[in-house]
């Protein structure tokens, strides 16, 4: 297997991708996190005393998927033309689920920034409630699902309801 991020001599590089044509990308990651009945109740309820937990952690998710190549040394810098945060509430097994769709014409995917979306979007959910569940744990961050450049379409067989 080749690795592109490096050069003959094993330097880290970021990729050239200035021959490449501008295609139209989307990725979709999600995660989890879990946490205690109470805690749950008050997200749901709206009652935790730092406010709306999902309203910020939406916002913040946002925030930190425009901010991926400053997070991510090696990424490039995209003009990403839509953003969303998503939760839904499982209540059976006391978890928050959330899917950061990522979108861009352009040169280079967007799996990068759909997965940082994620991943401070459950950060912040967890910074919010601290102060009644420490116990909350962070988990199952994947890719769900990417179109778009040379590679074309990926459905992660982990998604409920696909095959690949």
């Amino acid at each position: 297997m080749e690795f592109t991020h490096f050069d003959d001599q094993g330097n880290a590089l970021m990729v050239d991708v200035g021959d490449k044509s501008d295609t139209k990308r989307e990725a979709v990651a999600k995660g989890s996190i879990f946490m205690s009945p109470e805690c749950l109740k008050k997200v749901m309820g709206g009652t935790m005393a730092k406010g709306d937990v999902l309203g910020v952690a939406r916002v913040a998710g946002i925030m930190g998927a425009k901010r991926t190549s400053d997070l991510i040394p090696l990424c490039h810098i995209l003009n990403l033309t839509k953003l969303t945060v998503d939760f839904t509430i499982k209540e059976e097994s006391n978890e928050i689920e959330a899917a950061c769709t990522a979108k861009t014409t352009g040169k280079t995917g967007v799996e990068m920034e759909a997965l940082t979306g994620v991943s401070i979007a459950l950060l912040t959910i967890y910074d919010m409630c601290k102060a009644v569940d420490k116990t909350m744990e962070i988990g199952n961050i994947y890719l769900e699902h990417k179109s778009g450049g040379k590679s074309g379409e990926f459905v992660n067989p982990r998604a409920k309801g696909t095959e690949q």
